[in-house]
C-alpha cells in the first residue's frame, strides 16, 4: 500500500485511535470522542484523503521531571490520532531499523531501565578489556528538543519514505504547528535565531502582546507529541555513528540528550567529543558544557540519576542520591494540595509516582521503599500492593 492508502484506511485510525486514548479515558474530551468514534475515525479519513484537516488549538503545561521544569504541550485527539497513525505505521519501523542498539529512549522494549542495564554491561566489557583505569566522557545537549530545526527533521524522515509527496505534506502541516512565534526579536536576532540557543521556558515569559505572528521561527519540537518522540530518536542519528561507526567506539550509548562514551585514552575521547561538536553544530544541537566532562573511570561518576562506583575488582556499585528521595516526598506532599484544592487530577500523580518507582525501585533500601509508600498511602487516602515490583494502587475501604 502507498502510504496516503496507509494513512486513511479506517482500520489504520482505529488502531491510532485505540492507542491514542490508552491511558487517558477518564479526560472528558475522550469520552465525547468515544460516543461517536466511527463517525469521527471516518472524518479524519476524509480530512486526510481531501487533504483539508488541520492544527488545531494547543494547551500547555509545566511538568516537573527529575527537578527540571519542562513545558508539555497537549493536543485535540484527532490531531493525537493522526500522529501515532503516521508514527506507528510508517516512521518508527523505518526508524527503529535504522538507529543503534544502544539508543534507548522512547522505544518500545527500551526506555530508561534498558539503557541502565546497557551502560552497566559496557562497564563490564570495558573493564575486562581494561581493567578500571581509563576514562568516561558524558555528553549532555542542551535544551535539545528546543532546538531541533524543522527542516533539517523533515528532510531526515522524509528519507525513509522515499520523499513521498503524500508524507511530505503532512510532516509540513505537522511541523508548521511546532513553529514559534518571535515576532519580539530584532531584525539581527532573527537572522540569527536558527543558530542561537533557544529555551522554550523562558519563552513562556514573553509578554503576550509582543507575539504579533510577524515573524516565525521553524525551529522547536513540542515535548509531549508524538512525533516529536520519533524526531528525538532519530535527530542526532548522525553523532551516534559517526561514534559508533567512524570511531569505531564499542561502549557508546545514548538516552535522548546523555550520552557516554568509555575508552582508555583521554586524548581520545577529546578527539571525539571535536567531531561530535562539529556534527552538532551543523545540525543545531547545542553541546551543554557544564554537563559534558570526561572523568575517571575508577572514580565514583553519575549517569541517569544513578552513581556508579567501578571497583579494582570489577564490581559496579550503585547507589541511589537520597535528596532524589527527600524531594520526590516534597513534591508528593504539595502535589495532594493540588488535588484536594482540584487543580490537578489524581490520575497525574498516579501514573508520575508509579513511574518514578519503576525507575527507581531496585536502587531503594527497603526502608526507603515502605516509607515512601505509606507516605503516598497517607497523602491519597490509597492502599499500595506490590506484584511483581509492580505498583497496585486502590481506594481505601472505609
Amino acid at each position: 500500500m502507498k502510504y496516503e492508502e496507509i494513512m486513511c484506511d479506517a482500520n489504520t485510525l482505529y488502531r491510532a485511535y485505540k492507542a491514542s486514548v490508552k491511558g487517558s479515558k477518564w479526560k472528558e474530551t475522550v469520552q465525547s470522542f468515544e460516543i461517536n468514534y466511527l463517525r469521527r475515525i471516518f472524518s479524519i479519513s476524509q480530512k486526510l484523503e481531501d487533504r483539508t484537516l488541520k492544527n488545531g488549538p494547543v494547551q500547555e503545561f509545566l511538568l516537573s521531571e527529575r527537578g527540571r521544569i519542562r513545558p508539555i504541550t497537549s493536543i485535540r485527539i484527532e490531531e493525537r490520532i493522526v500522529r501515532h497513525a503516521l508514527c506507528d505505521e510508517i516512521l518508527f519501523p523505518e526508524v527503529r531499523k535504522r538507529i543503534i542498539y544502544d539508543n534507548g529512549a522512547s522505544v518500545k522494549g527500551r526506555g530508561i531501565s534498558f539503557q541502565r542495564k546497557r551502560f552497566e554491561v559496557h562497564l563490564r566489557k570495558y573493564y575486562r578489556s581494561y581493567g578500571n583505569q581509563g576514562y568516561i566522557l558524558f555528553g549532555d545537549f542542551s535544551k535539545f528538543y528546543d532546538n531541533i530545526i524543522h527542516s533539517i527533521a523533515k528532510q531526515d524522515l522524509l528519507k525513509l519514505c522515499e520523499n513521498d509527496e503524500f508524507v511530505d505534506w503532512l510532516l509540513t502541516l505537522i511541523f508548521d504547528g511546532f513553529k514559534i512565534d518571535v515576532s519580539y526579536l530584532t531584525d539581527e536576532e532573527y537572522a540569527a535565531c536558527l543558530d542561537s540557543l533557544f529555551n522554550k521556558l523562558e519563552y513562556r515569559e514573553i509578554p503576550k502582546e509582543l507575539l504579533t505572528g510577524e515573524k516565525w521561527m521553524p525551529k522547536s519540537v513540542n515535548i509531549g507529541d508524538q512525533l516529536s518522540q520519533i524526531t528525538g530518536i532519530y535527530y542526532p542519528y548522525p553523532i551516534d555513528n559517526y561514534i559508533k561507526y567512524v570511531c569505531g567506539e564499542k561502549f557508546y550509548g545514548r538516552y535522548s540528550d546523555d550520552w557516554y562514551v568509555m575508552s582508555p585514552s583521554k586524548e581520545r575521547l577529546e578527539d571525539i567529543l571535536t567531531g561530535v561538536i562539529k556534527i552538532a553544530e551543523s545540525r543545531g544541537i547545542h553541546i551543554n558544557k557544564k554537563k559534558t566532562r570526561i572523568v575517571r573511570i575508577d572514580k565514583p561518576f553519575k549517569f541517569l540519576q544513578i552513581e556508579y562506583t567501578l571497583t579494582d575488582d570489577g564490581k559496579i556499585h550503585k547507589k541511589m542520591n537520597p535528596t532524589k528521595v527527600s524531594a520526590m516526598r516534597r513534591k508528593l506532599r504539595k502535589l495532594a494540595i493540588k488535588v484536594s484544592s482540584c487543580e490537578v487530577e489524581y490520575v497525574q500523580i498516579e501514573n508520575m509516582f508509579k513511574s518514578w518507582m519503576g525507575g527507581f525501585y531496585k536502587l531503594m533500601s527497603k526502608t526507603q521503599r515502605k516509607n515512601m509508600l505509606t507516605l503516598y498511602e497517607d497523602l491519597f487516602d490509597k492502599n499500595i500492593t506490590v506484584n511483581n515490583k509492580k505498583l497496585i494502587i486502590t481506594d481505601k475501604v472505609e
